[in-house]
């Protein structure tokens, strides 16, 4: 089991056993019958097109080459659509519009599904950060962008493959080459 697991049930407090449930083991209660799923948190990316750039951002507190894509949680009842236009326009104080969508991608380390779409925003407008969430953007020509291997790399990778680019995949963190 997972650090995010539940040690107790939220319900009654009883301490929560590895049971056998749907085909897998999970942590439930034997006093209530409460079990612990762990679904997949829903996730939205945008891959942000701007003037032949991807902007990718870097949030407050990560590792100096950490830059990715605008991401955020869906919020209860809202579409992912909906949603990844919220977020770019959260994240860099512009509105987008959405071109495309990419794909669905499943996230295991971080018990995420993320929904990942194609957003451009106008060249012509200064991006304005959302200041408690990043510090710094880089706008990255289509040829030098390059996805990493987990998490939102894979939809970045099939978004430029759909343009006739072929990006090595690296880690996630490698340095950019502008």
């Amino acid at each position: 089991m997972a650090e995010a697991d539940y040690r107790y049930c939220p319900h009654c407090r009883s301490e929560l056993v590895p049971t056998e449930r749907g085909g897998q083991t999970r942590l439930a209660c034997s006093q209530c019958g409460f079990v612990q799923w762990r679904n997949p948190v829903p996730v939205v990316a945008a891959i942000v097109e701007r003037a032949g750039c991807v902007v990718l951002v870097h949030s407050i507190g990560r590792p100096p080459t950490w830059y990715g894509l605008v991401a955020g949680f869906l919020e209860r009842g809202e579409h992912p659509e909906a949603a990844v236009l919220r977020e770019v326009a959260e994240e860099l104080g512009l509105d987008g519009r959405l071109a495309g969508t990419i794909g669905i991608y499943a996230f295991e380390r971080l018990n995420q599904v993320i929904f990942v779409y194609h957003v451009v925003v106008p060249h012509d407008v200064p991006i304005t950060l959302a200041a408690d969430e990043l510090d710094d953007y880089k706008e990255v020509p289509f040829e030098k962008v390059r996805p990493w291997r987990q998490g939102t790399g894979p939809g970045l990778r099939d978004w430029l493959v759909a343009r006739g680019y072929d990006p090595p995949l690296v880690d996630f963190g490698t340095p950019l080459e502008l």
